[in-house]
């Protein structure tokens, strides 16, 4: 483990996960399957110069956290029941009505290490409330390893499934979900496989949906939609039609548009979504499929906004607009801080 820096920002995440157990030092899980269904407490170390929207990689283990993402402590959970005793515990640790959890599901090309240093960034970026769950399923962290991804993916249904139930079991009072890429897959899936067997009895925890960059066939996520029916709280969409990662995912697909990158917002937005249409933001990766890392900085201001209703079928940036407090206001944040303006579209 690396020596602590005082400046620095430790993050406590708990794992959920289905990939293998790893002896190598400092590595806890690689990207082959396992069962049953393993758990992990690793708490993450932010530097104090952190750059909001980006990870600070350590050129060499086990890194400086005056300058580096690192991990100060970790630790395997001996099963389902210390899983949901720690997780109680750490939201006992929290006030009355401040008592939820930010369940995160990672993508495809993604190793252990760059799904949790990942979720540590949003969750420091945001300044997330809740208590954050990693659910991290077998993806071997390689482009060329997509079939076998999307298989481990598929998978990883139940097992996110049996999270899921055991998170709304918990002492939570609310339960936030977020997926990206692939991840979004296995988690529409599992609320899928949910909603036929019965849903949840305390599904009035749930809270907000986001699906980031979604690489999910367009046609089957309507099939699924369909099958869920309009949702009681709108669900939030991040898109962006320049991602290239989802451009190839097509490709591979056949030719089949994937839903983070869609064009017929108007169409999303009527399923019962908020679209947040990312297009114009500057990404930070070549690819443009992580821009969601960047949407994290604005995210309690964008809360706040949309808390108070989506009013407006569009809403665009327009800089003058910030005075009067307006939901177009909120698109003035992203120009400052990420540098380019995102759309939001509601259904009406």
């Amino acid at each position: 483990m690396a020596e602590v820096d005082p400046g620095s920002t430790a993050h406590t995440l708990l794992v959920a996960t289905t990939r293998k157990r790893d002896d190598r030092p400092g590595t806890l899980f690689n990207g082959e399957r396992a069962t049953p269904l393993d758990f992990a407490r690793v708490v993450v170390s932010v530097p104090e110069k952190h750059t909001e929207g980006q990870v600070e990689w350590a050129s060499s283990p086990p890194g400086n956290s005056k300058t580096d993402f690192v991990v100060r402590q970790a630790g395997y959970l001996d099963g389902e029941r210390a899983f949901v005793a720690t997780l109680n515990a750490q939201l006992a640790a929290k006030p009355k009505g401040k008592r939820n959890v930010f369940l995160f599901i990672h993508g495809y090309n993604t190793m252990f290490a760059e799904g949790l240093y990942r979720f540590a960034q949003v969750v420091h970026d945001s300044r997330a409330p809740g208590v954050p769950v990693l659910f991290t399923w077998a993806s071997r962290g390689q482009l060329t390893q997509y079939v076998y991804d999307n298989n481990s993916a598929t998978a990883a249904r139940d097992d996110l499934e049996r999270t899921i139930r055991l998170i709304f079991a918990s002492n939570a009072e609310q339960v936030n979900i977020m997926a990206h890429s692939m991840g979004n897959w296995v988690t529409v899936e599992a609320l899928r496989q949910i909603r036929i067997s019965g849903g949840l009895s305390e599904k009035s925890k749930l809270g907000r949906l986001v699906l980031a960059a979604p690489d999910i066939d367009t046609d089957v996520f309507k099939s699924q939609m369909r099958r869920f029916g309009k949702p009681e709280k709108p669900f939030f969409i991040v898109l962006s039609k320049d991602d290239k990662a989802l451009g190839a995912s097509n490709f591979i697909a056949g030719g089949s548009s994937r839903l983070g990158a869609a064009t017929d917002t108007e169409e999303l937005a009527a399923l019962g979504a908020i679209v947040v249409d990312m297009t114009e933001v500057k990404g930070l990766d070549a690819s443009n499929h992580g821009k969601f890392a960047q949407l994290a900085a604005v995210a309690p201001r964008l809360t706040a906004v949309l808390e108070g209703g989506v009013t407006t079928s569009h809403a665009a940036a327009h800089g003058e607009d910030i005075a009067n407090g307006s939901l177009e206001a909120i698109v003035k944040l992203p120009i400052t801080i990420i540098g380019a303006p995102f759309k939001l579209l509601a259904g009406r």
